[in-house]
């Protein structure tokens, strides 16, 4: 099971056996803070507290402090994991709360002869686990959990169904009946002996606006903003090995870049962006002028269509969870590239969801007003008029763009956002598994989110939806499995919990306005980054999956994606359409592609 995992940690493995009860702990090292005394699992001093952990606890050394001066006593000089342990002994099961960072970790406790682990709020670290009758196990990966005798490799037929709702697995579902995702946000507790495992959460992102507008509040918050900012990619910087950022040249890396400038000399920062020869994709050109601008050490790579996709299949057999993005192709090309010069890296992860960035929050307003003004049984009429303009492989077309938004406004609110952004709509869900579907139960998760958010702002709503849901199971289990891949870290400044505190306490005016995303996050990065970059069109980071899909063969494909639960006839038609121009099925066909060989 450890050594399937070896690239999230190639620089050590460690074992703890304990001596009197069945329990087996085992762990993967990149070694990042203290390489010398940060070796695990780690104990405490008298040796019954051990855990095994992955991430980076950033403010570890202000809890450190706090420790000490409750009387814990450290071994090592400053590793991050020996605070797990003391704060465990110290805060129990309210040690979460405390840390600021990215975590997923596992403590045994011999003296009450349980199991707690957690995982960090936003989920930057993934935690999968099965329990049966009699026992329990955990790992990074579920392509490890597989390996284990013991585990129900049953596939799931309704977490298929919420796959090609939304392109991801929202948790705590996975492919699999016997294996589930720790929530982010959420801890577990196992006591041997007593099962099931008990979950619990102790964080949850929510929306709650404080009325805080107006020219003058508008700069004040400007201000605070860049400052936690800049505070956030300062402790970021941290490293006892080589660090660097990746650069798309969009406002957010850019910004980060801009911020770690102010924070070390420019020359000695490093940067890396990838390029592509389709020019409705790449982005080069803006990631070399920022790296230009701010003077740092830059390197760029350039990736035909052919050599990229070169790299697909290797990528897919060793993806773990499948994911319905593609963009998790290029940033994986960005990752290995990267891990060449350095063993950590900053992104930008977080500030399109945090601040409002995403397109569909520039169709909310007609979306409420064809809603409003155009009968619902023109609807039909209207997307199968749509369906008949010229279908392109453009990087987010106009037609690519109208298409996704007829196919969810028809639709309430609540289910704008997954439809949106989903592998299949629901009429085609309903063919591809052959029975009708309940809406309500595939998009039950997005709904609870919409109908929890304390605002009733809709563009308050849709942020939450992407914060709590798109974000968890989306955005950084790609940036986690790409970069760690290449067993590289990641590290997101958008997501410092001071910053998070910060956004969700914006009024939606502040977030977006008048059609601009980004609002106060622009005002504070007025002068910071040029205007060229700060007020440029959003373009998005992917690869010319349209076109490439045309250029596989749909026997080779569908012979050898076989799918539990879904008919082949529905995949073949999806294919023929897409490779005939007739429909764009880029999506849905890769969801397909990353499910292949997953149930043999």
């Amino acid at each position: 099971m450890l050594q399937v995992i070896r690239h999230r940690g190639p620089d050590g493995e460690g074992y703890y056996v304990s001596s009197d009860q069945p329990v087996w702990l085992g762990h993967r090292r990149l070694a990042v803070i203290d390489i010398d005394g940060g070796i695990q699992p780690m104990s405490n001093e008298t040796g019954d507290i051990h855990v095994v952990f992955n991430g980076e606890i950033y403010n570890h050394r202000q809890l450190r402090k706090d420790l000490e001066a409750a009387g814990h006593r450290f071994r090592s000089s400053h590793s991050d994991t020996e605070v797990l342990v003391h704060g465990y002994e110290e805060w129990g099961d309210n040690l979460p709360s405390k840390l600021n960072g990215m975590f997923a970790f596992a403590i045994y406790d011999e003296k009450r002869n349980r199991l707690f682990a957690s995982r960090d709020r936003f989920g930057k670290k993934p935690f999968f686990y099965a329990d049966w009758p009699g026992g329990f196990a955990f790992s990074s990966e579920i392509t490890s959990l597989l390996l284990h005798p013991a585990i129900d490799r049953a596939p799931d037929e309704r977490a298929l169904m919420k796959y090609f709702a939304y392109a991801l697995f929202p948790a705590p579902h996975t492919p699999y009946c016997g294996i589930r995702k720790l929530p982010a946000g959420h801890s577990l507790v196992y006591a041997l002996g007593e099962e099931p495992a008990k979950i619990s959460r102790y964080w949850s992102y929510a929306i709650q606006p404080e009325d805080d507008d107006g020219p003058e509040a508008e700069a004040r918050l400007a201000e605070e903003l860049r400052a936690l900012l800049l505070a956030s990619v300062e402790c970021r910087l941290e490293s006892d090995v080589p660090i660097g950022v990746l650069l798309s040249g969009g406002i957010d890396s850019s910004a980060i870049v801009a911020l770690a400038a102010r924070a070390r000399p420019a020359e000695k920062i490093r940067t890396f962006s990838i390029a592509f020869e389709d020019e409705s994709f790449d982005e080069s050109g803006y990631a070399r002028f920022v790296g230009n601008h701010f003077g740092t050490d830059h390197k760029e790579k350039i990736f035909n269509l052919d050599s990229a996709m070169a790299n697909l299949p290797d990528l897919l057999s060793r993806l773990d969870e499948p994911l319905g993005d593609s963009s998790i192709l290029p940033t994986h090309l960005l990752c290995e590239f990267a891990r060449a010069d350095v063993t950590v890296a900053l992104g930008g992860d977080g500030g399109d969801e945090m601040f409002a960035g995403y397109d569909p929050f520039k169709a909310l307003s007609a979306s409420q007003a064809y809603r409003r003004y155009c009968p619902r049984p023109l609807h039909p009429a209207i997307e199968a008029l749509a369906n008949r303009l010229p279908v392109s492989d453009e990087n987010m077309s106009l037609e690519f763009k109208l298409k996704r938004w007829l196919r969810g406004v028809g639709h309430r609110p609540a289910l704008w956002g997954p439809i949106w952004m989903g592998a299949l709509p629901p009429h085609e869900i309903t063919e591809l598994f052959d029975r009708e579907i309940d809406i309500e139960d595939i998009y039950s998760e997005a709904i609870e989110c919409w109908d929890d958010c304390a605002s009733d702002q809709i563009v308050d709503r849709l942020s939450e939806f992407f914060v709590r849901f798109y974000l968890q199971d989306g955005v950084l289990l790609k940036s986690d499995r790409a970069s760690m891949l290449s067993s590289l870290e990641l590290r997101s400044p958008f997501l410092d919990l001071d910053l998070v505190e910060f956004s969700r306490k914006l009024p939606a005016t502040m977030k977006f306005r008048n059609g601009e995303t980004k609002y106060i996050l622009k005002k504070a990065l007025n002068g910071l980054i040029p205007d060229t970059i700060l007020y440029r069109r959003k373009k998005g980071f992917g690869i010319p999956l349209a076109k490439f899909l045309r250029g596989i063969s749909p026997v080779e494909i569908t012979s050898s994606t076989k799918i539990p639960f879904t008919q082949s006839n529905k995949i073949e038609t999806m294919w023929a359409a897409h490779q005939d121009r007739k429909a764009d099925y880029r999506h849905a066909l890769w969801a397909c592609m990353t499910l292949q060989g997953r149930f043999e």
